[in-house]
């Protein structure tokens, strides 16, 4: 009778780190092999290793906070339709749908691959990509006005990509069919299949080196000192109730200042996130999916308790998380969930925002509170082609108890980068006429939030379609313990001749011709703290940068409380 081996601390420390240079080795990988942009230059991207339970075992150190969900979402949904029996070897799986997949939204597919050592799996070596397009009714598969999953994109429910090696060209045809860009999709879709057999040679020469009931054990043992470590840092929250709510701006479609409502409830190491009474899902595409907003949940927590926590199952099944089927934090089909993220977002401050009592050394101001997104799309008139430009673009990080907010950067559930001016005009049609941040858009306070972007683009020769989505574009981010808000985002359309158009929050279909101009401009972040306390020698490094007017200055610092 075999009895399974046990780790000393530090032979567990060298395989968890053997197995996270795999999912990071693999990340690099998919972003150099990517062709399009939102991948290579945005990094919009995760990979991670899953156990033979669809337990989240290791995720690369640079992945998304959001693809925490849809990864474990493919995984549960893959072990439900193929038991592992029917896997075989060189098997490559790929889906992206949020109803029947475990997806969050359409445009981030994910790929799984199974790992054999010994003639038996051992694991599974897992991607998620962004793709700038998935097809569906609109450019960029994220703009407003859509009202069902089906006008979204292509629906991929769990399938095989590969069988046993060979690859289903007839898949592979109707999937490349379906979106506007076919050879860059192809050049994504090869990143993600070359990443996954990256993974799944590391890690077989892992399980060669160490034997499979040791890296089993070690996949264990990862999982539960994490569990502990968690559960040690929620006993340090008070005991108690905490409450709290904020809005959506709007669906697109109608509904606008769509409530959420938390209430927390702590007892010891226990910690319980109910959403009860939030709205009903809407016809817009801000919805989500349970596994989204838990992974919302788990990243919020983890930010304010433990940050340096690694994400794994330990961290996920630490938080009882309640919801109501059929409202915007627990959607069904066929509701639309392609701006997911923002709504992701708002779930991190409002989780924040009720645990700052509580945690004031840890919370911040609320920030941007958005994945402010601009896809621009056309034909290129120097090749005749057609190109996808889109992108999310960051805006401000909320004050903290020690310093000020960061200023133009993706927050909270995504880390993302912002496309450089360099990149958008040596591969798209366009021309960025400025970049920056955004005037007194940090809400002041004794620590400032950060600032809003501000991005200024416009055609060259040819006319395009533009279409966004924003939020905090109606409610502004709030500040904490006096500090203020920060500015609100908009789009306008500006004529050549200089007139300028304020768009709706979540655009559609704005017709944009030769020498016409795009303005995106981003939330700031809310402050932490009264802004009197602010210490003036900070008030006078505001003034040097030119970041803030006189009259803001005058306003918040000018001596009043």
């Amino acid at each position: 009778m075999s009895t399974s081996p046990t780790l000393d601390s530090i032979t567990l420390e060298i395989l968890f780190n053997a197995l996270r240079s795999v999912t990071d080795e693999t990340y690099i990988a998919l972003m150099r092999s990517a062709y399009s942009t939102n991948i290579k230059e945005r990094r919009d991207h995760s990979t991670a290793i899953c156990d033979v339970r669809g337990g989240l075992i290791v995720q690369a150190e640079n992945s998304l906070p959001i693809h925490l969900a849809s990864m474990i979402g493919l995984m549960k949904c893959l072990l439900l339709k193929y038991p592992l029996n029917e896997i075989e070897d060189g098997d490559l799986f790929i889906a992206n749908d949020p109803h029947v997949a475990g997806g969050t939204h359409l445009p981030d597919v994910n790929m799984a691959m199974p790992v054999f050592s010994e003639g038996e799996i051992i694991a599974f070596v897992c991607n998620i990509a962004h793709h700038a397009d998935i097809g569906g009714m609109a450019p960029g598969s994220m703009a407003g006005g859509m009202s069902e999953i089906y006008q979204e994109g292509l629906r991929i429910p769990v399938l095989k990509l590969f069988r046993k090696g060979e690859l289903q060209q007839d898949l592979l045809d109707l999937i490349l069919l379906n979106v506007r860009l076919p050879e860059e999709r192809r050049g994504d879709y090869y990143a993600q299949i070359a990443s996954c057999r990256l993974g799944a040679r590391r890690l077989a020469e892992i399980t060669g080196t160490y034997g499979n009931d040791v890296v089993r054990v070690a996949f264990k043992d990862i999982v539960v000192r994490t569990e502990r470590r968690m559960r040690a840092a929620i006993a340090t929250i008070p005991d108690g109730e905490y409450i709290f709510e904020d809005v959506m701006d709007d669906d697109g479609l109608g509904a606008i200042d769509i409530p959420i409502k938390l209430r927390i409830e702590k007892a010891g190491d226990q910690i319980h996130f109910d959403f009860t009474g939030t709205s009903p899902q809407v016809l817009g595409n801000i919805n989500l999916t349970d596994n989204a907003t838990q992974a919302s949940v788990c990243y919020s927590l983890k930010a304010l308790v433990d940050p340096d926590i690694p994400n794994n199952q330990g961290v996920l099944d630490v938080c009882k998380i309640t919801t109501e089927k059929g409202t915007l934090l627990d959607c069904v089909a066929p509701a639309t969930v392609a701006a997911r993220a923002n709504t992701c977002q708002r779930v991190a401050d409002i989780i924040i925002g009720a645990l700052a009592d509580a945690l004031p050394d840890a919370a911040v101001g609320a920030s941007n509170g958005a994945n402010v997104t601009a896809v621009f799309s056309g034909i290129d008139p120097n090749t005749g082609v057609g190109y996808l430009y889109l992108e999310t673009l960051g805006g401000g990080f909320g004050g903290r108890n020690d310093r000020d907010g960061t200023d133009g950067v993706q927050v909270h559930i995504t880390n993302t980068s912002n496309l450089p001016v360099e990149a958008i005009e040596m591969e798209y049609p366009l021309l960025v006429e400025s970049y920056g941040f955004v005037e007194d858009s940090g809400g002041a306070g004794e620590f400032r939030g950060g600032m809003g972007l501000r991005r200024v683009i416009s055609t060259v020769g040819h006319t395009c379609d533009f279409n966004g989505a924003g939020e905090r574009f109606r409610n502004q981010p709030w500040g904490i313990f006096g500090g203020a808000p920060g500015a609100s985002g908009h789009f306008q359309h500006v004529a050549v001749e200089g007139a300028a158009v304020q768009l709706e929050i979540k655009p559609a279909g704005i017709r944009v011709g030769p020498g016409e101009k795009i303005v995106v401009e981003t939330p700031g972040a809310g402050g932490y703290g009264k802004p009197s306390k602010r210490d003036p020698q900070h008030v006078e490094e505001d003034r040097r940068s030119e970041k803030f007017s006189a009259a803001y200055l005058a306003e918040y610092y000018g001596g009043g409380d």
